[in-house]
């Protein structure tokens, strides 16, 4: 079987962009089509997903268009992708992204991406970038476009565990609606024995920031005792 990279490079790049329009005038866009998103995410699979080991899937709701959506590697802006690790590119870094400031404060309190990635995957339920009127979009934000992506997040868990042998005892939701979402698409395909839910880092980052180390802290307690 290939090494963990090249599945991880195969899943995301293939993975189909819906060909009839989304409700609600909703736009997608695979990412991984991009030449450079895809060197960048091969440099950093390859330094930080390497060895065979069965990692922990910890998934958000879909990508942003300044984290994920813009560097291919999940909850990771072009500025993390730079200092935290150390991966060169010349994307623009105007902007943090409220999402990648948070994960990588509980991945630097974890051990820093070289510990963290052996034993977590980061990733969506969505792989793809949404957005409605140039704006970050989820694919719970109207029932009618969770219904027409329903069929495409069952393909999207079954291929992420499968193609890429991810543990089945646990996986980690990124938000509490995500985790409804991600409990219903459980329920019906039977990937994994439990779901820990976490409040989504971008509502922790603009609701709760005063209490940054204790949510930290709350993350470092749930994911740590799933490797310890």
């Amino acid at each position: 079987m290939p090494h963990f990279p090249t599945r991880l490079l195969q899943v995301l790049s293939t993975f189909p962009v819906p060909t009839a329009p989304l409700p609600g005038a909703v736009e997608v866009r695979n990412a991984f089509h991009d030449p450079a998103v895809r060197t960048i995410l091969s440099e950093f699979a390859n330094r930080y997903y390497s060895g065979s080991n069965q990692r922990v899937g910890i998934f958000g709701i879909n990508p942003g268009r300044f984290g994920g959506g813009r560097t291919g590697v999940a909850f990771t802006d072009p500025v993390a992708l730079t200092s935290i690790c150390g991966i060169a590119h010349s994307l623009p870094k105007q902007r943090r992204e409220l999402s990648s400031e948070f994960v990588y404060e509980f991945i630097t309190a974890l051990g820093g991406p070289a510990e963290f990635y052996q034993h977590f995957f980061l990733s969506s339920v969505y792989p793809l970038e949404l957005t409605h009127a140039g704006k970050n979009y989820n694919y719970y934000d109207a029932p009618a476009l969770t219904k027409s992506l329903w069929a495409d997040m069952r393909l999207s868990l079954t291929e992420q565990v499968t193609q890429l042998d991810l543990r089945r005892d646990v996986a980690v939701s990124l938000g509490r609606r995500n985790g409804e979402f991600l409990r219903k698409l459980n329920d019906e395909l039977g990937l994994f024995d439990h779901l820990e839910i976490l409040d989504h880092p971008r509502y922790l980052m603009q609701y709760r920031r005063k209490a940054l180390a204790e949510n930290v802290a709350k993350y470092v307690e749930v994911l740590g005792g799933l490797i310890s």
